[in-house]
């Protein structure tokens, strides 16, 4: 196992049992207790795990969200195959909405270039790498961005979204479950998802296997109001079908 793979199953083990042990991650993984510590001090570096007496936590259970850069980096491989299994929801034409997001992010880098799009984001940087597509027109939402997501968020980037309608709603999330929905640690960007949601005819869900198992402080979203949720091919598949019961459509790439 590469170290990055490593790095990966730590996280993941860690956000599953909500903590993790340095002397059992090393026995299951079959290296030393060093590597381990490696791994975590690398983890805590990009602000997912906060390092604890014998082991880390993440951050999510110490009411951290974890910056946009640092989550960019993580499971890369499976938000590429979702950014393109999510292109089977695209229209032929129309209006999109692209969702600030680690994941929605890989969806604009792959969307392709015989579509007659309007795009609507909500993120600069997406801005950016939209703008200078021929076949795209795209409008930014206005508004304060906030650092840790570079999002567009408050009143000037939820006005508009009320005399919009579209087509798709690509949407990020932090967290989502069964009984929740889909939560974010912001209210005030968990308002502007709930009025991207509001205007769109569907909306599709791109969310890796570990935002499956997280709640947030703010909800803004049931899975009754999701149409296509894209994953990857970690989650488990009880729980995907404990997804499905509840209306959406689950597609594990």
């Amino acid at each position: 196992m590469y170290a990055e793979e490593r790095q990966q199953e730590i996280l993941r083990r860690a956000r599953e049992a909500g903590r993790v042990d340095v002397v059992t991650l090393a026995e299951e993984l079959l290296v030393t207790t060093e590597t381990i510590r490696r791994d975590l001090t690398a983890l805590e570096r990009t602000g997912l795990l906060r390092r604890v007496h014998g082991g880390a936590i993440p951050v999510e259970r110490l009411g951290f969200e974890p910056a946009l850069a640092a989550r960019d980096e993580v499971l890369t491989a499976e938000k590429e195959r979702i950014a393109k299994a999510a292109l089977a929801e695209l229209p032929k034409d129309g209006a999109i909405i692209i969702d600030a997001g680690s994941t929605t992010g890989r969806l604009a880098q792959v969307l392709p270039a015989d579509r007659e799009l309007t795009v609507i984001v909500n993120s600069p940087p997406l801005a950016t790498v939209l703008a200078t597509r021929a076949n795209l027109s795209v409008i930014i939402l206005g508004g304060r961005v906030r650092g840790r997501t570079l999002a567009t968020v408050d009143d000037w980037a939820l006005r508009p979204l009320d005399n919009l309608h579209v087509d798709v709603a690509f949407m990020a999330t932090n967290g989502c479950t069964v009984s929740r929905g889909l939560t974010t640690p912001d209210p005030a960007e968990a308002a502007i998802k709930r009025a991207m949601i509001a205007a769109a005819h569907r909306t599709v869900l791109l969310a890796d296997h570990t935002k499956f198992t997280n709640s947030y402080l703010a909800r803004f979203a049931t899975l009754a109001d999701v149409d296509t949720i894209v994953t990857d091919t970690g989650l488990d598949s009880g729980l995907a079908a404990d997804l499905a019961a509840a209306g959406p459509e689950v597609i594990r790439a």
